[in-house]
């Protein structure tokens, strides 16, 4: 899956109650555009370019999949869904909100309708001081500066101050206060896609299964009795492995682990997959090494309908999965909802997103870190 891009947008207010149009805003973008990462303080700044009330001024980090003209898009939607009117007068006026694109990763874009980096920024203190507050590792992809040389070199010196520190929205969800996420779930469910997208959100260290190097899966596929037993066994010792030794080696920049699954999961497709006798003897393996395995601290199962597995599962076109039945993605579900119920000191929290899209709509995400939020407070 592609790393998600870092957009800065700048927001700006300078008619009606300014703070609550900013605050309105940053809640807007984080559920509607993409996942607000960073939110700089709030500024005061004296109108540029013409005579009107001084503005609040912020900048905010995003985190979206998105390409820089979809956001683009998708912002002028949401000012005019906030209240902005735009008018034919030439020159500057004053607004409810406004919200400008000031770069898309380290990205030169110059197009009819957008040019990134925002081809003024540097001239201007407003935007050079939030988004310095970021404390962003950022560097003009023209003028190949940083940001604090860029404000030295700036010739605006308008008179900017500090009003308060505005509230980030992912704050609300403190996963950094555990050690260890699992996301599970059937095959084609998102697990990976979901661990992906909170592992870069939330500064975690990922922990993703290894299926493409296992050499006896295409071959499962192709003859299920002959290869069922080497490939659980072999899925069976690398998950061990590498969990150990993930969870093992601490990383002094990441704030905790995100897995997109849990070893307990070798289980459940060994009693789909193998035969009464291979079972037994797998199950005694199983259970003298699941006894050195950490628990996840809460264990996140996604649940899909079949329909929307075998969609997904077609969608990403791995050859020896597309002739996967209903039945054994349904066995495989039931497995795991099986496993669930007999858990009572696992923190689980189950998740239905057979109608969601948590990749391309932002709206279906933030409904996924809602429900995470829920979990953590109750």
């Amino acid at each position: 899956m592609n790393k998600q891009h870092q957009v800065v947008l700048s927001l700006g207010s300078n008619q009606g109650n300014r703070l609550e149009n900013i605050k309105h805003c940053i809640a807007s973008i984080h559920r509607e555009i993409g996942t607000i990462i960073k939110v700089s303080r709030l500024f005061e700044t004296p109108a540029w370019g013409f005579e009107s009330e001084p503005f609040y001024n912020c900048a905010v980090v995003v985190h979206t999949h998105k390409d820089a003209h979809q956001v683009l898009e998708e912002v002028l939607l949401l000012e005019e869904a906030l209240g902005r009117i735009r008018s034919d007068v030439e020159g500057y006026q004053a607004r409810i909100i406004d919200i400008d694109v000031i770069s898309f990763d380290e990205e030169i874009i110059a197009s009819e309708k957008l040019k990134v980096p925002h081809p003024e920024m540097q001239n201007r203190l407003f935007v050079l001081v939030p988004m310095r507050d970021l404390n962003l590792d950022w560097r003009h992809p023209i003028l190949q500066k940083y940001l604090h040389e860029l404000l030295l070199l700036s010739e605006d010196k308008s008179n900017i101050k500090v009003i308060q520190s505005l509230e980030n929205p992912i704050t609300k969800i403190p996963l950094n206060n555990f050690n260890y996420i699992a996301i599970e779930g059937n095959i084609g469910a998102g697990k990976t896609t979901l661990a992906n997208k909170l592992a870069e959100d939330f500064n975690a260290k990922m922990v993703l299964e290894r299926f493409a190097d296992n050499p006896f899966l295409p071959k499962f596929y192709e003859d299920q009795s002959r290869y069922a037993f080497p490939l659980e066994m072999s899925f069976l010792a690398d998950r061990y492995q590498q969990i150990s030794d993930d969870l093992a080696q601490f990383d002094l920049f990441k704030d905790f682990v995100v897995a997109d699954y849990h070893i307990f999961k070798s289980l459940i497709f060994a009693k789909v997959t193998l035969a009464e006798d291979e079972f037994r003897l797998y199950k005694t393996m199983f259970d003298i090494i699941y006894k050195e395995m950490p628990k996840p601290d809460l264990y996140i199962y996604l649940y899909q309908n079949t329909e929307r597995l075998l969609q997904n599962i077609k969608l990403r076109g791995r050859s020896y999965e597309q002739e996967i039945p209903a039945e054994y993605l349904e066995k495989i579900n039931s497995g795991y909802l099986d496993y669930i119920k007999s858990q009572k000191d696992l923190n689980v929290l189950i998740i239905d997103v057979s109608d969601k899209d948590f990749v391309e709509n932002q709206v279906d995400y933030a409904f996924i870190l809602d429900e995470i939020q829920n979990k953590l407070q109750s």
